[in-house]
């Protein structure tokens, strides 16, 4: 049986997806750590843990937190964020302008490209960086 909770692919693998498709795998799991963090802190109620949710995955939340930890990102991280910005999408929400919804797809792209390579510790220290950074605010 295939275990995709802990799933890895190669280099030219990972490679051969498209910015699209690793911001979409990404999308999940920078949602799964928001829900998870979310309830480890005591946010676990209905409406209010729904809301705070939402506020932390909207587009303009994540590129303000995008660029939180860009500074920390390797220069291998930094290409993987750059193609993810550019990914050719084609509808932005009415929450975001064009810039965060680009920035926030880069960001996705970097934790579905992390995810992919089973480096769970880097999304780890880069998503609690986010936390921080989102609390001193």
């Amino acid at each position: 049986m295939t275990d995709y909770f802990s799933y890895t692919l190669d280099a030219d693998a990972i490679r051969a997806i498209s910015s699209i498709g690793l911001a979409h795998l990404g999308d999940a799991v920078y949602e799964l750590l928001v829900r998870t963090y979310l309830c480890a802190h005591g946010k676990a109620t209905g409406k209010g843990l729904h809301r705070a949710t939402v506020e932390l995955v909207r587009a303009p939340k994540q590129a303000e937190l995008a660029d939180a930890i860009f500074g920390e990102l390797t220069d291998e991280e930094h290409d993987v964020f750059r193609r993810g910005r550019n990914a050719n999408v084609h509808t932005i929400p009415h929450s975001a302008d064009r810039a965060q919804y680009q920035k926030a797809t880069a960001l996705e792209a970097l934790f579905g490209w992390l995810y992919l390579q089973g480096r769970h510790e880097r999304i780890n220290e880069l998503f609690n960086r986010m936390m921080e950074a989102n609390d001193a605010a």
